[in-house]
């Protein structure tokens, strides 16, 4: 490195004698890094880095050594803007470094410190309402006065020991006035709201609390969250709470220095805020309490039945706790694709495991399930004759969707069952190799890369096609004949589009001339989405009204969840056509030959879910940086940049892989089970295990405010997570909302 840094000076130099300007070359680095090769806290030789300017514009006697000297890096903003005659960034907070301009006139180093002091008082008046009280605008009120005084004496006698005096004298006031000004805006940026941020995650832990305290009473009930406050002690907790806690609030407000988002709020909102508290505390408290006093009943009179949890049930736990944990360092949040490639592949194994297992040993060695439960997913518990199934019963819709044990699994079938969870590995490792993403990998080349180059727009037509038809194969087989029909011209539609702005080919194309910009072609596939979208939910509000019709909610809960397909395959790059198509062969595999045969019950085929859906997010190239989010799917149909649909639509292609996941979730339940408590169920889980990363991930956030990557790490991947929990929510709440209203008619 110092060979090529050597060339380029020289190169800079002899630059120099043809333009007869100086050229300045800065190296620095963006952090320093411990003897470890750590680079992520906040130690010295971290947080410290080597800065050096060099040009021949700085008069340097030979021999001139000086110590280096400690600047910030927010200064180097300021330095270079001043040095290259460009405003200072509005918002920068750093100094001129002096040496830089020491070797100018007085009069030119005085008005480069002037143009940095006004930067930064206009930017403390900006932020800090008592500005007025602080010594760095005081100090700067001087030297303003000062320097009026240096330039009237300067335009009166040009040179004089007075001048020269008065003149060391301004500069010195203006250096002190820029250290103090940076020094209060410093603070001010790196001034955290402790006491909103507690409020919050005091919050977040309470609701978390609640949904881990509920989860068995729910995934075993009605779904349905019952919090008795029954004894007088609860009463006067939910009374007294609230007092505390509005009590410590205008403690706080009152006695603290600066201000706080809370402190900012009106009295009533923030009374509301401390009885939401207190209220959730209080449900807390009363549900443990009927946890430890139910779990006493029990233990008088223990289960006759024996049951034990499987490998799958402890590898989704510790899969699923592990990967909350490992979101609190920086280097497996940047490289959270790994984590859920092998988390995918080990389930894969897992599964391998238990179907064999099954094949060849019995139905002896699985998990044996309570006669009484009444809740096994594959709906064998049945209803007493002469009564209806109650909610607690999940029931196949007819006798012939019952699942048959491996062991009775001859031809074909079995072979399919032995080997799908390879094809669903090598499914897995083609997708890999599609798109690199994460940091430590992202340079290498990939069969994206190679796909979207120029000279093989072929073979990215041929794979284009074949992913289009593919996806029509596996969608149209439980849509209607007109969803069908929309389907296909939908999916032509999509091929048109791509060969219209220039990325695929026709056959019969010999030149890549675009035809138009492709908006008549997109607008043209949105019409059958809307077309396909409209047809399935007539069918759901038809299957409202004819509450014993089943197979139309079936079809139009499918056909929803086809047209989400169609606008996907619109939104993603051609060459990511293939996971998408993959995606639904994965779909394919797991319901005939994974989750049928295995009869999981409805939280392990949640959890699967959701861990698909979140491995295929990164298959299509994201990742936890915002730099890698497609924007171009904003502007697929628009002619002009519209604010919502623009939104609607990067959102809808960047979570691609979870939507689809969570809408195959609702259509697999709702087919396999005519009571509505399974769909309940699983939305209750999903939401629990979205829930759990978030509310982890928040404190990981509020404990690391100050580490070294917190805002381009740790800051996006927040941003990431709490839209996947909103994005996934809104899924499973308009679907489970569909299937509770038909319930219930």
């Amino acid at each position: 490195m110092d060979s090529v840094l050597m060339k380029i000076h020289t190169s800079l130099l002899s630059e120099e004698r043809e333009t007869l300007l100086p050229n300045l070359l800065v190296l620095c680095g963006d952090h320093g890094m411990s003897e470890a090769g750590g680079h992520g806290a906040s130690s010295v030789e971290e947080v410290n880095t080597a800065m050096i300017l060099i040009s021949s514009a700085f008069e340097r006697k030979p021999g001139d050594v000086r110590r280096p000297k400690y600047i910030q890096q927010t200064d180097l903003a300021a330095t270079l803007s001043i040095g290259l005659g460009l405003p200072i960034p509005k918002s920068s907070i750093g100094n001129l470094i002096f040496p830089v301009v020491e070797g100018k006139p007085m009069r030119e180093q005085l008005r480069f410190l002037h143009l940095n002091t006004v930067q930064l008082s206009k930017l403390l008046q900006e932020n800090v309402p008592s500005y007025k009280k602080e010594p760095g605008f005081e100090q700067f009120k001087v030297s303003e006065r000062l320097h009026g005084n240096w330039v009237r004496l300067y335009l009166e006698e040009n040179s004089s020991e007075v001048l020269s005096n008065l003149g060391s004298k301004v500069r010195r006031q203006y250096l002190d006035a820029l250290r103090a000004l940076s020094l209060s805006l410093s603070r001010q940026a790196a001034q955290y709201d402790v006491y909103s941020m507690a409020v919050g995650t005091v919050l977040v832990l309470e609701v978390l609390a609640l949904l881990l305290v509920s989860g068995p009473r729910a995934l075993s009930g009605k779904a349905e969250l019952d919090v008795p406050l029954p004894s007088p002690a609860f009463s006067l907790l939910c009374y007294l709470l609230p007092l505390g806690l509005a009590a410590l609030h205008v403690t706080v407000c009152t006695s603290a220095g600066g201000t706080c988002y809370l402190c900012s709020l009106p009295w009533l909102t923030a009374g509301g805020v401390m009885v939401l508290v207190s209220t959730l505390l209080c449900a807390v408290l009363s549900a443990l309490t009927g946890m430890f006093a139910g779990g006493k009943r029990l233990s008088k009179n223990p289960p006759q039945c024996n049951s034990r949890s499987s490998e799958l049930d402890l590898l989704i736990l510790l899969g699923t706790v592990g990967h909350t944990l490992s979101l609190g360092a920086s280097s497996f949040i940047e490289e959270e694709p790994q984590t859920w490639y092998f988390l995918v592949n080990t389930l894969c194994l897992a599964l391998c495991h238990e179907i064999y297992r099954n094949c060849f040993l019995g139905d002896d060695c699985a998990p044996q399930r309570c006669p009484h439960a009444g809740e096994d997913f594959d709906g064998v518990a049945a209803a007493p004759q002469g009564k209806s199934p109650g909610p607690d019963v999940w029931e196949l819709d007819r006798a012939s969707r019952r699942p048959s044990p491996l062991g009775a699994l001859r031809g074909p079938d079995r072979w399919m069952v032995l080997a799908s969870p390879w094809l669903i590995l090598t499914c897995c490792r083609l997708l890999r190799s599609l798109n690199q993403t994460g940091v430590q990998w992202a340079h290498r080349p990939d069969l994206g890369h190679w796909l979207t180059s120029p000279d093989h727009k072929v073979e990215l037509s041929v794979l284009a096609a074949v992913s289009l038809i593919m996806i029509f194969v596996l969608v149209q087989k439980r849509c209607s004949l007109a969803s069908k029909v929309a389907m296909a011209f939908g999916l032509l539609g999509i091929y048109c589009y791509r060969v219209a702005i220039g990325n695929l080919l026709f056959p019969w194309q010999q030149n890549n001339k675009d035809i138009s910009k492709g908006i008549t072609e997109a607008r043209f596939v949105y019409v059958f989405v809307l077309g396909i979208l409209f047809t399935g939910t007539k069918g759901l509000l038809k299957s409202q009204i004819t509450a014993d019709d089943f197979t139309v909610k079936t079809v139009g809960l499918w056909e929803i969840y086809s047209g989400l397909v169609l606008l996907a395959a619109l939104l993603l790059r051609p060459h990511n056509l293939p996971v998408l198509a993959l995606s639904l062969v994965i779909q394919t595999i797991m319901t005939q030959f994974v989750w049928r045969p295995l009869r999981h019950n409805a939280a392990e085929v949640t959890v699967m879910h959701y861990w698909f859906g979140q491995a295929f997010f990164y298959f299509q190239g994201n990742s936890n940086s915002i730099a890698t989010v497609d924007i171009s799917a904003g502007f697929v149909g628009l002619d002009a940049y519209v604010e919502i649909p623009a939104m609607l639509l990067t959102t809808f292609a960047t979570y691609t892989g979870p939507v689809l996941w969570a809408s195959h979730l609702v259509n697999f339940l709702t087919s396999e089970a005519s009571s509505g408590s399974a769909l309940s169920h699983a939305c209750f889980c999903y939401a629990l295990i979205c829930s759990v990363p978030v509310s982890a991930y928040i404190i990981f956030v509020t404990s690391l405010r100050y580490h070294l990557f917190i805002w381009s790490v740790f800051s996006p991947k927040l941003l990431y997570e709490g839209m996947h929990l909103l994005i996934t929510a809104a899924v499973c709440v308009f679907f489970t909302a569909m299937d509770q209203t038909n319930t219930k008619s």
